[in-house]
């Protein structure tokens, strides 16, 4: 395939890629100058597969040895999920993606993102790999037609974040699309920076993060191949308008695109800051023999140094570890002379933004809110406590806090999305009161933003035991398949209300009514310093789900994106 096959996801949708793979086993290694064989296995991703084996061929067909052993590769094409997938499933660390039936862990793993290692890295601690460094480079860039681009002025000008923002939120002609980007490094470079630009605009216009969301969620590839068919074939005003205007990809992939001669080829824009890049690591797996590790540290050196390997990339697209433009590189109109890590140099040069874990997740976690298939009920608790002002928050109260978050949550789920809304209700035997049934968000968005504005806390403590027992119930009733079911609740975490059941029944009842072909989840999102996790982890153990605590006021929307990310597990 001409372009790189999308990765699978790692973190929110159970998937299983079949990647096709070209293995070379380099042999001719029969002269007197090695004996024996020392064999190393290299994953690397399919973009840069093809520079990495030639590379591979050329040293080994050179005689290449470690202590008088000779050396074989085999280099495999492999999309990186893939072997993120693989590698956790040998740790036996529990992932939404599956590696594809047969994959082998490699010795040596080439992704095509440092992004892939920090996931990696956050779902399984304690594997111990080394990561060498970058072995290739291509910046991220928003991509466009090059006659939808010159009305924005291009090439005489670099259309900015402000620019695309405004576009992607207001403009009913462009068409934004992008590859999942929970099973691709581009697209998820791209969402990182689109996401910091609009969660700083709004600020000046609420709801420009929201609209972000929903205009990629609208075009969504599976594959990148699909995303490069919706590009427009043609230069008449129709194509035009039916193709595709804009999507984050790499470098190279434009490269490739225009190599091509389309009719229509694109333009590049490099953005200031600018998303991470695709920086293909190498990494060292644990569990090397001594010459196993020897080889991989030279092979490394390889393809680290100045040689055949830079022209080998120049002329695929890519630039070198450090940026710079090696032999043969020809990047697209206006491209930089170098890409930099870190703060932006002279005028040709872009700067590259790195991205933590905690903001990677937080980013697919709004992602998966917006594109995941969901049936939810959420029991906001209205016990007396809620009345409490934080003091880190100017004096609102936990509920105003709570409703803020819920309000902010309602605006990212998609019209794909049901959703119900109940309150609890104190008096004796507790309760609740159902304020919107769990209907499609089509017709029952305003029923449940109205319904949250009208909420306050009660005289004394509800019945949130109980209402999480008949939420449950309620959503396991009427459960969907290809949905994930699940009860969202939003409490303070503190007391029970009179007349409640207690803990034990709760959970005792919860056991009886769990039913592994109709699962229900039961996430509960907890406001305050106060919150007692002890007895709602109870709760979530038994159903699954999790217990997530804002103690920081300024947090809490934040971690309501956590908790939605949690509910899209594979649905059933």
């Amino acid at each position: 395939m001409r372009f790189r096959a999308a990765t699978a996801a790692l973190t929110t949708v159970a998937v299983v890629t079949v990647v096709a793979g070209v293995r070379l086993g380099i042999g001719g290694l029969n002269g007197a100058e090695c004996s024996g064989e020392v064999r190393l296995a290299v994953a690397a991703a399919p973009d840069v597969a093809p520079a990495v084996q030639a590379e591979a061929a050329a040293w080994t067909g050179a005689k290449a040895q470690v202590d008088g052993v000779c050396v074989r590769i085999d280099v495999k094409a492999v999309d990186p999920a893939d072997v993120a997938a693989t590698l956790i499933a040998k740790q036996r660390v529990s992932a939404t993606a599956a590696a594809r039936a047969g994959a082998a862990a490699p010795d040596v793993w080439i992704s095509d993102s440092g992004i892939w290692l920090q996931r990696l890295r956050s779902a399984a601690s304690s594997f111990a790999f080394t990561e060498e460094g970058s072995i290739a480079l291509s910046p991220v860039v928003m991509a466009m037609p090059q006659p939808t681009a010159e009305k924005l002025g291009w090439p005489r000008k670099m259309p900015g974040y402000a620019d695309l923002l405004n576009l992607i939120t207001t403009s009913t002609t462009t068409r934004t699309g992008t590859v999942d980007p929970a099973r691709d490094a581009a697209a998820l470079s791209g969402l990182l920076a689109l996401g910091a630009a609009a969660n700083a605009a709004d600020q000046r216009r609420p709801g420009t993060t929201n609209g972000v969301l929903r205009a990629l969620a609208t075009d969504t590839s599976v594959l990148r191949d699909d995303l490069m068919a919706q590009l427009p074939q043609a230069d008449d005003a129709a194509s035009l308008a039916a193709g595709l205007s804009l999507a984050a990809m790499s470098e190279s992939d434009v490269i490739r695109f225009n190599d091509a001669r389309p009719q229509v080829p694109l333009a590049a824009f490099y953005l200031e800051p600018s998303p991470v890049p695709l920086d293909h690591p190498f990494a060292v797996m644990p569990e090397l023999s001594v010459d196993q590790a020897l080889a991989a540290r030279q092979f490394y050196d390889r393809l680290s140094a100045e040689g055949e390997f830079r022209g080998r990339l120049g002329q695929a697209g890519f630039r070198a570890p450090d940026g710079s433009s090696p032999p043969g590189f020809e990047g697209p109109e206006g491209a930089p002379r170098r890409i930099e890590t870190g703060a932006a140099g002279d005028s040709g040069t872009a700067a590259a933004s790195p991205a933590d874990e905690a903001t990677i997740d937080r980013a697919l976690a709004g992602w998966s809110a917006v594109v995941a298939p969901a049936r939810m009920l959420a029991i906001v608790d209205t016990s007396e406590s809620m009345r409490t002002p934080v003091p880190e928050a100017r004096g609102a109260t936990r509920m105003k806090l709570t409703l803020a978050a819920a309000r902010g949550g309602l605006g990212l789920f998609s019209d794909d999305w049901s959703v119900g809304l109940w309150a609890t209700a104190g008096g004796p035997g507790g309760g609740r009161r159902e304020l919107v049934g769990i209907r499609s968000l089509t017709t029952n968005r305003t029923a449940v933003a109205n319904a949250l504005g009208g909420i306050q806390p009660a005289d004394g403590e509800a019945g949130l035991y109980r209402s999480i027992l008949d939420g449950y119930r309620t959503v396991q009733d009427g459960w969907q398949a290809g949905r994930v079911n699940s009860v969202l609740v939003l409490t303070d975490g503190v007391g029970v209300g009179v007349g409640d059941i207690a803990l034990r029944d709760l959970v005792a009842q919860l056991e009886d009514a769990k039913a592994a072909d109709r699962p229900v989840q039961v996430i509960v999102l907890g406001v305050g310093k106060s919150v007692d996790r002890a007895p709602l982890e109870q709760i979530t153990e038994v159903t699954g789900g999790g217990v997530f605590v804002a103690e920081d006021p300024a947090q809490i929307g934040a971690v309501f994106l956590d908790a939605l990310s949690l509910r899209t597990t594979t649905p059933r």
